[in-house]
């Protein structure tokens, strides 16, 4: 077996990481480590359990809550965008489905397109980030986008699909997004550290997004105020471990709706993965997992859910997670 923490701590320290290393197997941690600084300014240094930003980590939780709401009969996979949409996002397809915005097959335009090879420490969201602190707030940044091709017909990933999902989900329960993913996904997982908080109010356990690997510049600016859908929960190493084991246990949504979610539904050469339904697979392996980058922001947690071994990896840098990242992965899943 591989000296798991010497191996971190050797590529923590070539890479300068920042963040939260934490890997499960069974009831053993075998690594857990904090490194740098969670507030620079006032050198305070990451723990772990520091909160951080995951960004498209969170596509994970919506897709759960979703799914938590189609068990309870408020929506249905075949329900259309349109039956909650009215009149708004009139560009989205009338055909587009609960089921293709979950599996990235929607083909709606994207309001942060991934396929244009953003810089994701520039400036891109149209309106000040401080207007965007609830899901209906997004309806203007998400209009005016051409759709890319019919719904169903392939893959591409968008960012838009999950905060329409997240619209969608506020209308059809009358409860704030933000409320149902505490109700539906967090307090079922015991995930007690995990939620969607406004940038301008956190809390002294959470770790500050850096957009330079040296320097004071964080994301305040980049990210809107408060997230949705697509991204802006906040969590920690350990609340993801309790998060995969109540997921595969059945705890949050039942355990054959679990393996519809997990089931390919693309495969996604360019990412030399397969997705789901909200989940990201490995390519071969039977091996579930959530990722996400942003401004100040890197995320990783895989899953093999055979052997009850988790690895995740969490960063308040924007690419400071993934040199260990390809390192775990190569020694953990090969």
């Amino acid at each position: 077996m591989p000296n798991l923490p010497a191996i971190v701590d050797e590529i923590a320290a070539e890479s300068r990481f920042t963040g939260v290393v934490r890997v499960d197997r069974g009831a053993t941690v075998e690594v857990e480590r904090a490194y740098g600084a969670a507030n620079r300014a006032y050198d305070i240094a990451n723990r772990n359990d520091t909160q951080f930003g995951i960004a498209s980590g969170t596509k994970g939780l919506t897709a759960l809550t979703i799914m938590s709401l189609v068990a309870d009969g408020h929506l249905a996979l075949d329900t259309t965008a349109r039956s909650w949409l009215g009149a708004d996002l009139p560009r989205i397809s009338d055909g587009v489905t609960v089921e293709h915005l979950l599996a990235h097959r929607s083909g709606i335009g994207d309001y942060l397109d991934e396929d244009a090879d953003l810089d994701v420490n520039e400036w891109h969201l149209p309106v000040a980030v401080h207007e965007l602190a609830d899901t209906e707030d997004y309806v203007r940044v998400l209009d005016g986008h051409d759709a890319k091709f019919p719904p169903g017909q392939s893959f591409a990933y968008c960012n838009s699909g999950y905060v329409v999902l997240a619209l969608l989900a506020q209308r059809a329960s009358a409860t704030p997004f933000a409320e149902l993913v505490a109700q539906r996904v967090c307090g079922p997982a015991g995930m007690r550290d995990t939620a969607f908080l406004r940038s301008d109010e956190l809390p002294g356990q959470v770790a500050v997004g850096y957009i330079d690997a040296e320097g004071l510049r964080t994301n305040a600016l980049h990210l809107p105020v408060r997230g949705s859908g697509d991204g802006g929960i906040y969590s920690t190493a350990a609340d993801f471990r309790s998060f995969w084991q109540a997921m595969f246990a059945g705890r949050i949504v039942a355990p054959e709706t679990v393996a519809a979610m997990i089931e390919p539904r693309s495969d996604v050469p360019s990412n030399a993965a397969r997705y789901g339904l909200g989940f990201w697979l490995h390519a071969s392996l039977e091996v579930v997992l959530l990722e996400g980058m942003d401004a100040g922001v890197s995320f990783r947690s895989v899953h093999d859910p055979a052997a009850d071994l988790t690895c995740t990896v969490i960063s308040n840098s924007t690419d400071g997670a993934w040199p260990l990242c390809r390192r775990l992965n190569r020694e953990l899943f090969g």
